[in-house]
């Protein structure tokens, strides 16, 4: 899940092809439906994204009440409005009343805390907790940002793999060498330095073991001269969340669908990301679908970021999106950080009865 940021943005005004009262304004490459002739293009509004839960006052005063998703009415979610998709909110509420706006946009000003803005958290089944440690030899995932936000993440033409996105939930695996040691985490856990307990009941510890993850970080971790690695798998099947690509994590005999997206490894004391199609030996363990390695363009990850998925081999279902990384590996100035970014599917984010368990 990305990082929760509510922010001053300048605007591009699109007509609404559907509706004659509505226009489409559009920041990064995300569109979210106005009323007409509110904003034009060069404006300067709020940009509250997707998964945003917002108070009950500035829902009253932006006249959303009911309008909005969750149990308390009260999320932001991606709809269809007249047959087009809308993705967050634009709004100038009056909280921003004397605010520089281009100040404010200019700086990157973070509006969350001072609107009582938060990040949806999901509730999270049983299966997938369990009791914690601190474990802070444990390797961390990151927060990947939607492509659509930061759309300049990416240089036209550089050498990019995209890889499929699978509707799961992440699990972190950290091999410490020298204690000979497994950690095992949930990204929401792992973001706050924690490990889960072993149980043969918790979902992620079943899916490591039976997928033999432990044994494979160890031998990686001897092949690399590592102190520590780090195996990120999505753990994925029926009972985990609503796409299943045909598996039962259920299951007594067998254990949870798994498929690794990413590798790190701890080498002369310096973190290091590796591609997991490099570093491990064919059928060591499953892996992400790997969709297209070549020159990157915007239209070749939005094409490919819908469809059906490929995990099964029977295209059960609709695909989440994709994971976009380029090679090598490098830093982007864009997100002060990592340069990984995800696209995802519009029939994903509409349909309807998802869950999104983290």
């Amino acid at each position: 899940m990305s990082t929760l940021r509510v922010t001053v943005e300048e605007l591009t005004v699109h007509d609404h092809p559907n509706a004659d009262a509505l226009e489409l304004a559009q920041v990064g490459l995300y569109r979210a439906v106005v009323a007409k002739g509110v904003y034009r293009t060069g404006d300067l509004a709020l940009y509250i994204p997707e998964q945003a839960v917002l108070p009950a006052e500035l829902i009253e005063e932006l006249g959303l009440t009911g309008r909005l998703a969750g149990s308390a009415a009260d999320r932001v979610k991606a709809v269809r409005l007249r047959g087009e998709l809308s993705q967050g909110l634009v709004c100038r509420p009056r909280a921003l009343d004397g605010v520089d706006l281009a100040s404010a946009a200019r700086e990157g000003v973070d509006f969350a805390g001072a609107l009582g803005i938060v990040k949806w958290s999901p509730p999270v089944p049983t299966t997938m907790n369990g009791d914690v440690e601190s474990a802070p030899d444990l390797l961390p995932w990151v927060d990947v940002e939607n492509l659509q936000r930061y759309p300049h993440i990416f240089e036209p033409g550089e050498t990019v793999v995209l890889t499929e996105k699978l509707h799961g939930t992440a699990c972190l695996l950290t091999y410490v060498a020298e204690e000979k040691r497994v950690l095992v985490s949930s990204k929401g856990h792992g973001s706050k330095g924690l490990a889960l307990k072993e149980d043969e009941r918790n979902v992620y510890w079943r899916a490591v073991r039976g997928h033999g993850v432990p044994d494979v970080a160890a031998r990686l971790a001897e092949r690399l001269g590592a102190s520590r690695v780090g195996v990120f798998g999505e753990v994925y099947g029926a009972g985990v969340q609503d796409l299943a690509y045909g598996a039962l994590a259920g299951a007594a005999d067998a254990p949870p669908g798994y498929a690794v997206f990413d590798v790190s490894a701890e080498i002369d004391g310096q973190v290091r990301w590796l591609d997991p199609t490099e570093v491990l030996e064919e059928g060591e363990l499953p892996l992400v679908p790997r969709l297209f390695e070549g020159p990157y363009a915007l239209e070749t990850v939005l094409e490919l970021a819908t469809g059906r998925e490929t995990v099964s081999g029977r295209s059960l279902h609709l695909r989440e999106g994709v994971v976009i990384r380029p090679v090598p590996e490098r830093y982007s100035p864009v997100v002060g950080g990592r340069a990984i970014a995800k696209a995802v599917s519009p029939g994903y984010l509409t349909r309807k009865g998802g869950t999104e368990f983290e």
